[in-house]
């Protein structure tokens, strides 16, 4: 069996080879951005029950203006009312859900806001999907169903509110009476929407779903590494000439 012992100089260089390639894998990995919903009177058939949506920001360049949700069957616009969010912002009901926003909040910062639903539908859980836009015209997607995800493992999934089974002699309200929904409140359709809502597929472009690395991403990393592989061991050959 053969054995090769590299000098202790070369054993440290490979060493710190070894941590910048990792710290350069581990830089490249994004940050697990989404949507929350959550509610203390999560349950259903309850009655007048606050819902708070926490969107995180994954951009560092942009700030949030807009949340755009749409409601799950169970729920009309007509039966939600605003609750808090930034300073500045207005809520407005859609013809499937309702928005919320205002200015731009500040780059890397979180938005939370709530709402006050009318009553839960009888359900076991509810999708909340959520158009998240920025001041600079970028849209994230939070639309994705069942666990589903893009090529790379990671999916932007909607904000989904479980359910504990209704209270015993709980039982469905008349339906409130319908409201127009605000002419400007619902945006024109674009690539990935439809006109009454946004559809369930994915973004097809680094813009829309930033989700994952795209190959030219990985093909550059995959360089980087080899690059300084070979650096090191050009370098740890050339010392063990000089040596002989």
């Amino acid at each position: 069996m053969f054995r090769i012992t590299l000098p202790r100089g070369a054993r440290h260089l490979t060493l710190a080879v070894a941590a910048a390639t990792t710290a350069v894998l581990l830089a490249a990995v994004p940050a697990a951005a989404h949507v929350e919903v959550e509610s203390a009177g999560a349950q259903a058939l309850a009655e007048n029950v606050r819902l708070t949506f926490t969107a995180e920001s994954e951009s560092a360049t942009a700030g949030i203006t807009e949340l755009r949700v749409v409601l799950p069957e169970g729920i009309e616009p007509a039966d939600v009312s605003y609750g808090e969010g930034p300073a500045g912002w207005e809520f407005a009901a859609t013809a499937d859900g309702y928005r919320v926003g205002g200015p731009a909040v500040k780059v890397g910062e979180d938005v939370e806001h709530s709402v006050v639903v009318r009553q839960l539908p009888d359900a076991k859980e509810l999708a909340f999907k959520t158009l998240q836009t920025y001041d600079d015209g970028k849209v994230d997607r939070w639309i994705e169903l069942g666990g589903s995800g893009d090529d790379h493992g990671h999916g932007n999934e909607a904000p989904v509110l479980k359910l504990r089974a209704a209270a015993p002699g709980a039982h469905t309200v008349s339906p409130s009476p319908s409201v127009p929904a605000s002419p400007t409140a619902t945006p024109a359709p674009t690539a990935g929407e439809t006109a009454t809502g946004p559809s369930p597929q994915p973004a097809d472009t680094a813009d829309d779903d930033e989700g994952g690395l795209s190959a030219g991403a990985w093909t550059g990393i995959v360089a980087a590494v080899l690059a300084a592989a070979l650096a090191a061991v050009f370098l740890v050959r050339r010392r063990g000439a000089a040596r002989e």
